[in-house]
């Protein structure tokens, strides 16, 4: 009976042991994981702060640019606080750039962790207005620096406010032009409205206020015919430095024709003008 308690006390003191030592390894497996975890976190937590207060490094800009250079741009956003990346507002960088005479839209977004992106579309001038100023494809006043526009452009005058009708008369004019290989260089609309054109040839057109596209197929009709009579004058009275000066269409019916003498660079002008309007004429009958 004796031996029998005595197994009894031993295999119960066994058990508590076990179990002792059970919990114990779960303690330090508890205390070891509570111990990583406070780690990985404080990690997180310092690299989070760190990467929020770091500064933009990278300022990307793309576009349509032929206008615009990234040296304009860098310097306009330079007033924007670039020091903290999470605090930079795409809105403020996109007001600065705006601000730019050539660019006509612009686009920001952030790329984390240190890159600010800015896409600029430029304006687009199809024509000078009033000297100064220039036109854009929708017929938008702005002013920029003419001498960054590399290509022709023709010029508008008129009174303020009638930019889009001068642009929308200019493309319908230039297309009843075209089959005769002439073009706008000029366009003036005066106050009373009323429209005078001068081409590409050196001629200038009187239009009047009313009928201006009747006016403009008149012309076309009767310069053929005033060239060839030009020709033959220049031939029979040897007389090289003649030349249209002026077609006034105000009339219901008829027209009248100025006439001008031309220097010696003039009549280059007008000889290279004529040589490429020949030349035009053949390619479009070829077509």
């Amino acid at each position: 009976m004796t031996n029998k308690r005595q197994n009894i006390i031993e295999k119960t003191a066994r058990q508590g042991e076990a179990h002792t030592l059970s919990f114990g390894l779960g303690l330090l497996f508890f205390i070891a994981v509570l111990v990583s975890l406070i780690a990985i976190s404080w990690w997180l937590v310092k690299h989070f702060v760190g990467q929020e207060s770091s500064p933009v490094t990278a300022i990307v800009i793309s576009g349509e640019m032929p206008y615009s250079q990234r040296s304009d741009i860098i310097n306009a956003i330079a007033p924007v606080n670039m020091g903290n990346f999470f605090q930079v507002d795409v809105n403020e960088v996109q007001r600065y750039v705006l601000t730019l005479p050539w660019v006509y839209s612009v686009a920001v977004r952030k790329q984390w962790p240190n890159e600010v992106k800015i896409y600029v579309v430029d304006q687009n001038p199809v024509a000078v207005w009033n000297g100064n100023f220039l036109i854009n494809q929708l017929g938008q006043v702005f002013q920029a620096d003419i001498g960054r526009v590399k290509h022709y452009l023709p010029s508008f005058f008129g009174p303020e406010g009638s930019e889009l009708l001068a642009l929308k008369n200019y493309r319908d004019f230039n297309e009843l032009l075209a089959f005769i290989s002439l073009t706008i260089d000029e366009l003036v609309l005066s106050e009373r409205f009323s429209w005078q054109l001068t081409l590409d040839d050196g001629v200038t057109l009187n239009l009047g206020r009313e009928e201006r596209v009747e006016r403009i197929q008149r012309f076309m009709d009767v310069y053929p015919l005033i060239k060839a009579q030009l020709k033959a004058k220049i031939i029979a009275e040897k007389q090289q430095n003649q030349a249209v000066d002026y077609i006034d269409l105000r009339y219901d019916t008829g027209l009248a024709v100025g006439w001008k003498k031309l220097d010696k660079i003039s009549q280059n002008k007008l000889l290279k003008n004529n040589d490429n309007n020949q030349r035009n004429q053949r390619h479009q009958l070829r077509v």
